[in-house]
């Protein structure tokens, strides 16, 4: 005689609640006495020191015939200064496993050093000597001059750098600086001398311009000791020379709607570049909603646009979207690389989904995006050097990361309506489109589709 086994009870699902809004860690800030701003992230468990030191040197104040200066100047700031030779400095940086780097971006220029806690103060002995002292040798500003240079043909053969390029010349005003390459194009460049990043650096790396960023596990670290010692014996003695007025918003070109195809004959992949006007991240609307839009149209396999051009036809990897602010007015920008023989179909569909935002979005994917940014965050902000870089970044623009948690919170009540008015409120079908392939093959095909002039351009 068998026994019919107990029933087994099972333990009852635990609720789990939804996660609490996350929030940006809170820095302490003080300035040095000579001017230079610190802000300093105590992110407890870190193995490594993230500092970073931005300087307000944008792009515009580039003298016109040598644009590009500042790209070489941040290059070169660690091959040597006054106390260290180019090979004494090297050995200084490999001796302590400090890894510095610099460059420019549209509002300035940003250095930045990763080193190990115990190694922090020699780091920032060696972070001031490149900041007030270096001497630009003139054989590695010339190499890298010559660097950068070899950078340009390479921009001019890849696909989407080429693309990008392009769009730039296509949407801004000739005259506005953002029409041109950040780092220099190749007239430019060639004329730098060494005199000449001398003459950059002296007039824009000040402390009084310098935001400088800490963030690690800073417990046991007399950081205002170390800094006061270091960074804040960097004087201010020079001068400053007379800088150009910052410009105004970005101007875009009066015939800017329109198709831009620049031929690369025999190319079997088409990249894509398509764009029109977006917000800065002060843009009333919040930015909250632009972060989630990005995600929905171009941000995952599952965002429109790869739902149809990758998993639906099978025409591209992927394709990305997103609102890129500057520091006044800014882009949204849809780029990627599609196979050439759908290029015509890619162009029509990509831009049938880009206008068919306008007629709004569910609150499904409403709150799968902005679920996806929020709930990401921590895992995004979890080390110093990724705290440490969105604080120049914003340091640049002139905010502080209380945006970036401001940005989060607002997620939490952002609906399917207020997304549709955001995306509105600066997509208004008048796009700029740049395509690199083969144009003696699909130029005809892209015309045939009706959405706008076609203009054939060289590589």
């Amino acid at each position: 005689m068998t026994t019919a086994p107990a029933e087994q009870v099972l333990p009852e699902r635990p609720t789990v609640p939804p996660a609490e809004p996350w929030t940006f860690p809170e820095p302490t800030r003080h300035r040095l006495d000579n001017g230079a701003e610190v802000v300093a992230y105590d992110i407890p468990g870190q193995y490594v020191v993230s500092v970073r030191v931005a300087i307000d040197a944008p792009l515009h104040t580039e003298p016109r015939d040598r644009e590009g200066v500042g790209t070489v100047a941040a290059r070169t700031m660690d091959e040597g200064t006054r106390s260290h030779s180019t090979d004494e400095m090297a050995e200084e940086l490999e001796r302590a496993g400090i890894a510095i780097g610099a460059g420019m971006a549209e509002s300035g220029l940003v250095v930045d050093v990763d080193v190990a806690p115990r190694h922090l103060g020699r780091a920032l002995e060696l972070l001031t000597e490149f900041l007030s002292e270096p001497t630009f040798p003139e054989a590695e500003v010339a190499r890298h001059v010559r660097a950068r240079l070899a950078e340009i043909e390479h921009e001019r053969a890849a696909p989407v750098s080429r693309a990008a390029l392009e769009f730039l010349r296509t949407y801004f005003d000739p005259a506005d600086r953002a029409a041109r390459p950040a780092a220099g194009g190749r007239e430019t460049v060639s004329r730098i001398t060494r005199d000449d990043v001398a003459a950059f650096h002296a007039a824009h790396v000040h402390p009084s311009r310098a935001a400088l960023v800490v963030a690690g596990d800073l417990s046991g670290l007399d950081l205002d000791g170390e800094l006061a010692r270091t960074v804040g014996t960097w004087a201010d003695d020079a001068p400053e020379p007379d800088r150009p007025e910052p410009p105004g918003r970005r101007r875009r070109r009066s015939d800017a709607a329109r198709i831009v195809f620049v031929d690369r004959p025999g190319s079997v992949q088409t990249a894509l570049y398509v764009g029109c006007p977006g917000p800065d991240r002060r843009t009333k609307a919040g930015w909250s909603a632009y972060s989630v839009l990005g995600f929905v149209l171009g941000g995952s396999p599952n965002a429109r646009i790869d739902a149809v051009l990758r998993e639906e036809k099978g025409f591209t990897y992927g394709i990305r979207s997103s609102f890129r602010p500057h520091h006044r007015g800014g882009l949204f920008l849809t780029t990627g690389t599609v196979r050439g023989d759908a290029t015509a179909e890619s162009v029509g569909l990509l831009l049938d989904i880009l206008d068919g935002g306008r007629e709004g979005f569910t609150e499904e994917e409403t709150r799968a995006g902005a679920d996806y940014i929020g709930r990401t965050a921590p895992g995004r902000f979890a080390t110093a050097d990724a705290v440490a870089d969105e604080a120049a970044l914003l340091a640049l623009d002139g905010l502080t990361t209380r945006f970036t948690t401001d940005t989060l919170a607002g997620l939490e009540d952002l609906d399917a309506q207020a997304l549709g008015d955001a995306y509105d409120r600066y997509v208004t079908g008048e796009w700029t489109v740049v395509v690199v392939g083969d144009a003696q093959q699909y130029a005809d095909p892209v015309r045939q589709l009706g959405r706008g002039e076609v203009t054939v351009v060289p590589l």
